[in-house]
């Protein structure tokens, strides 16, 4: 059966079965796609399936908005949530640090296709348990794979001039999930010098690859929202490696694992 219908019908029983309050999902505007929240009764012909769109951030606004008040209701709304791979990994990564509550949220999961795959260039295209869709192998992407080839000063020069066209719009910061501090040093002048264009090589984009190297689950979407086409995946798969070669830490894969960094604290008893 098309994917499509199989979707509409596992989040129609969700909310039909009284199991959430809304059901977090992609909605149709125009030629490109919303986070929609439906409630029970909606009509969901407009629902749909790409383009995909960062919506863990957005469960996290609807939590935070639906929380329960003190001395008042016990728990908060309930929420489904249409739930690819990247989606699962950057959930589990937000409940390791007290942005969502996992026990608030019931995921339908999406297998991706294997275009959907190819569009993302991605090594896990599915979630944990897949409801709807069927499991497809991941890829190597063929970006890594070229720039793996690169000497050490060829790659620094890849990205003197990749960073070189950065505008800093900050659409890399503001649409990435995991990009949740309320005060960002990005926006201090002895960190990243205001007022400059492109900035400093390296400092903007270093400091926030420094700051998400444990928690970037590989969604894309900084890629994606980037105005000036920077690969910004290649550096953040990169980075993953490294972290997963050091730590045996794989972001996203069990909420069980703690994160790396906490880890290396305790040892060293900080």
């Amino acid at each position: 059966m098309d994917r499509l219908l199989l979707l509409k019908g596992a989040v129609r029983d969700l909310l039909d079965g009284g199991l959430v309050d809304g059901a977090l999902a992609l909605r149709a505007d125009g030629p490109a796609s919303a986070p929609h929240l439906f409630r029970p009764g909606d009509d969901l012909d407009e629902l749909v399936l790409w383009p995909k769109y960062a919506i863990p951030q957005i469960m996290d606004m609807l939590l935070d908005a639906s929380s329960p008040l003190e001395g008042g209701a016990e728990t908060g709304l309930r929420l489904g949530m249409v739930t690819r791979g990247c989606e699962e990994r950057g959930l589990i990564e937000m409940a390791k640090r007290n942005q969502v509550d996992l026990e608030r949220i019931t995921m339908i999961g999406l297998a991706c296709s294997a275009e959907e795959r190819d569009e993302c260039r991605c090594a896990w295209p599915y979630p944990t348990r897949i409801d709807v869709g069927e499991k497809v192998e991941g890829i190597a992407d063929e970006l890594v794979v070229e720039h793996e080839k690169l000497s050490q000063k060829e790659r620094s020069e890849f990205w003197k001039e990749q960073f070189a066209r950065c505008i800093k719009c900050y659409a890399c910061r503001t649409v990435c999930p995991q990009c949740f501090c309320e005060v960002c040093v990005l926006e201090e002048d002895l960190w990243v010098e205001t007022g400059v264009l492109a900035p400093p090589f390296p400092s903007y984009h270093l400091i926030r690859a420094y700051h998400t190297v444990s928690k970037c689950v590989g969604c894309m979407e900084c890629e994606q929202a980037c105005p000036a086409d920077i690969p910004l995946t290649v550096l953040y798969t990169f980075l993953r490696r490294d972290a997963e070669a050091m730590f045996k830490y794989v972001p996203g894969r069990s909420v069980d694992d703690p994160p790396p960094l906490v880890v290396e604290t305790m040892w060293q008893g900080v």
